[in-house]
């Protein structure tokens, strides 16, 4: 069998429809990564262990286990338990969301510890408590600092989407193995889907690479 340019085409606007459905669930997840995983980056800061334990324990779960394991006991286990039906594509937005949570927490940790320790200390010596020194003086200047790696993490997020087709979303990679499924051309269905998610991530790959050169003119500077 041959390959088949045409079929290729053919298969286009089908496949697009998911390609934006896997752009609209990645940058939810990762809404939801970056909310809650600033909580939990905090919590894992905070003096008090009974917040350290908490948050180090969800990191190490989500960071140490599959994604794909994540997925099916949200989608299939916890039903079993709770006696629900699932929905695929909640499922799929809270199992991305949550497992994104885990890596951009470690993103946040990372970012606020790389600020020096003086200037929270001087924020303190001024009376701000300790929340307010983080709010006001530690966390602008972190933001600044993780916006490369959450950039990657949007990246790896957006390739990692196509694991909730076993799910049944109806993201890309789902259309490309119903169209392999119904038409038995797998090299057109796949390679047109790896296409997409080429022309989806090359340019935030690009985005990421200039803000990281930026950020290293701008460290060298100061």
């Amino acid at each position: 069998m041959t390959i088949d340019p045409g079929i290729m085409l053919e298969f286009l606007p089908y496949l697009l429809h998911g390609a934006i459905y896997t752009i609209v669930l990645s940058t939810v997840a990762i809404a939801i990564g970056i909310v809650m995983g600033l909580i939990i980056a905090l919590m894992k800061i905070a003096p008090l262990k009974v917040l350290r334990w908490p948050a180090t324990a969800y990191t190490d779960f989500f960071r140490g286990t599959p994604l794909l394991v994540q997925l099916m006991m949200l989608h299939y286990g916890l039903p079993q338990i709770f006696h629900y039906t699932p929905v695929a594509w909640l499922d799929a937005f809270i199992g991305l969301g949550l497992n994104s949570a885990g890596y951009v927490a470690e993103i946040f940790r990372a970012g606020i510890e790389s600020i020096d320790r003086g200037q929270t200390e001087a924020a303190r010596s001024l009376g701000m408590t300790y929340m307010q020194a983080m709010r006001c003086v530690i966390l602008p200047q972190a933001v600044r600092r993780v916006l490369p790696p959450l950039g990657n993490e949007y990246i790896a997020l957006l390739k990692d989407s196509s694991l909730v087709s076993i799910i049944g979303m109806s993201e890309l990679m789902f259309r490309a193995r119903l169209l392999n499924g119904s038409t038995y051309r797998p090299f057109e269905a796949f390679f047109t889907a790896a296409i997409l998610y080429l022309v989806i991530t090359l340019p935030l790959t690009q985005l990421v690479a200039v803000m990281e050169r930026k950020m290293s003119i701008s460290d060298k500077r100061s």
